[in-house]
């Protein structure tokens, strides 16, 4: 049930740096839960919805189905969205600070974890977010232009992205068509010969980090067949009652996928097959190898190893073996990774996070953050959920304690607007997006697809202001 707290006379002004969902579920809960707050998200591109729209894979559309909620937020009468604006160039967190009561950030994590290895610069490696970007229309992911020519792709990580990176490799064409993956994805997966995906993890089968749904599509997939090592599951079927039901559903479904006999049926279909997948654990990259007299990716060198303990506690341990596998294709799924905004926010680098408790920032009046800023880059979109009404309940808590002093009138977007005008600096507003979403849509139903996007910040603006 939404609190209502029936504040007298005051109207707090508060503004929301991202408008992923981290941003529209904190801006939810502060204009359901407070009947005078005016919000004002604040969007570095001209089109909202962070990850939503460019995270989420292009065959999940039932996932993008919270865009409908979050477009009942922006429309909220005390709600405003202003695309096309940097925070932390374009306008400072200190000026931000000046004309709202409160700032919330909710900018996500748009950098990698590195790999760390040798050789992870080299052509044919990619981090996992970029090619996800890439085929989701992420404009600063589209001179990406992966090489599909080989047959081999390695991923590092074994989460839900990792996954999603197997499957769009892999899946038939036909089934990408209807969905919202670029064109020029499309067209470069329509030539790709990539015909089989390894998925490597530094721990075992128990540990894995994605979920059963993925698994399951993986599973799944028409034209694919699943190839493992029986070896990496010696012991799994013994350890399998003590598991919780989540990691035990998940874990009988790799069991049953790497060793039992397989139905008659399903072994026609693993017959016909003409693209591979499978799972590799108990390996860590040390370095990626490069073609003799060659600059280009020609294989991984992983490390094997051992696991000391037991359960999501177990640590990899290095045996001293290692392994080469050749591939000409390797994406790094490892981890996305917040970066800092501005230099008057405090940032934690080790765990890159704004540190906070409850979604308060530490020693930072006024200073709020939600989100995997505030998490680190964990969790579903309905964990960002819980996690961003926390966020707006400890901003409400402050205002109705006192501690967030609201009883001074401040600027808000007025203040902000003049800055960036005079900074030569034009907003989108949400209804300039939605005919950027109008003439997408239009574009996608040409060719039967549910939208098709506008990949540069260029074009979006011109459609935007037309």
């Amino acid at each position: 049930p939404w609190l209502l707290i029936p504040f007298p006379r005051s109207h707090p002004k508060v503004c929301i740096v991202g408008s992923g969902p981290a941003g529209f579920y904190t801006a939810q809960h502060l204009l359901k839960a407070h009947q005078n707050v005016q919000v004002d998200v604040y969007e570095r591109l001209p089109v909202p919805f962070g990850l939503v729209r460019f995270g989420v894979a292009p065959d999940h559309p039932e996932v993008k189905n919270v865009i409908n909620t979050f477009t009942q937020t922006a429309k909220h009468p005390r709600c405003s969205f202003y695309g096309n604006v940097n925070v932390g160039e374009d306008v400072s967190v200190d000026e931000l600070q000046e004309a709202y009561h409160a700032i919330v950030l909710s900018y996500g994590a748009e950098g990698n974890r590195s790999v760390g290895v040798p050789g992870e610069d080299l052509p044919g490696v990619y981090s996992a977010k970029d090619f996800v970007g890439w085929y989701n229309g992420l404009p600063s992911c589209q001179e990406l232009r992966p090489d599909l020519s080989c047959e081999t792709a390695v991923i590092l990580g074994q989460g839900n992205v990792a996954l999603d990176v197997a499957r769009i490799l892999l899946s038939p064409l036909d089934a990408l068509k209807k969905t919202d993956i670029t064109q020029p994805a499309l067209e470069a997966l329509a030539q790709s010969r990539v015909c089989r995906v390894l998925i490597v993890g530094r721990r075992g089968p128990m540990q894995v980090a994605s979920t059963i749904k993925e698994l399951r599509e993986m599973v799944n997939l028409p034209g694919t067949r699943p190839e493992m090592v029986a070896a990496d599951f010696d012991g799994v079927a013994e350890a399998l009652k003590d598991l919780p039901r989540p990691r035990k559903r998940l874990t009988e479904l790799m069991l049953k996928t790497a060793l039992e006999m397989p139905t008659e049926k399903e072994q026609e279909r693993r017959k016909k097959a003409s693209r591979i997948w499978g799972f590799r654990f108990f390996r860590s990259p040390v370095e990626i190898l490069a073609e003799p007299g060659c600059n280009r990716v020609a294989g991984v060198r992983l490390a094997v190893n051992k696991l000391e303990g037991s359960g999501e506690k177990a640590q990899a341990v290095l045996t001293g073996e290692v392994e080469d596998v050749p591939c000409g294709l390797v994406i790094s799924s490892i981890g996305y990774r917040s970066l800092p905004i501005d230099p008057t926010v405090p940032f934690d680098s080790r765990r890159a996070i704004v540190p906070n408790s409850m979604g308060r920032v530490h020693n930072a009046a006024g200073l709020y953050c939600s989100g995997w800023l505030k998490t680190g880059p964990t969790g579903v979109i309905a964990t960002t959920m819980n996690s961003s009404f926390d966020t707006a309940r400890s901003l409400l808590e402050d205002v109705e304690s006192g501690k967030l002093d609201v009883s001074s009138a401040k600027p808000g977007s007025h203040m902000i607007s003049s800055l960036l005008e005079k900074r030569g600096v034009k907003p989108v507003t949400f209804s300039d997006w939605e005919k950027i979403d109008d003439l997408e849509t239009r574009r996608g139903e040409v060719s039967g697809k549910p939208r098709e996007k506008i990949l540069t910040v260029a074009a979006m603006l011109k459609v935007a202001r037309g």
